[in-house]
């Protein structure tokens, strides 16, 4: 299965409780920190909700 590496671009200061939320879920707490989670739907989605703060790539 394919895997992605998300990786936090921009600060979560200010955002919505929701959004820190889900980028503790995805495993980030700072800046240009970085994790290798599986493609899944539950991740995509936890990724589209932080989509402004994260980049992603895909992984092989």
């Amino acid at each position: 299965m394919a895997q992605l590496k998300v990786t936090q671009v921009k600060s979560s200061i200010g955002t919505k409780r929701n959004h820190r939320e889900s980028l503790r879920t995805l495993g980030l707490r700072k800046i240009r920190q970085s994790t290798v989670r599986e493609d899944s739907p539950e991740v995509r989605g936890l990724i589209h909700t932080v989509r402004h703060l994260v980049t992603v790539e895909e992984v092989d």
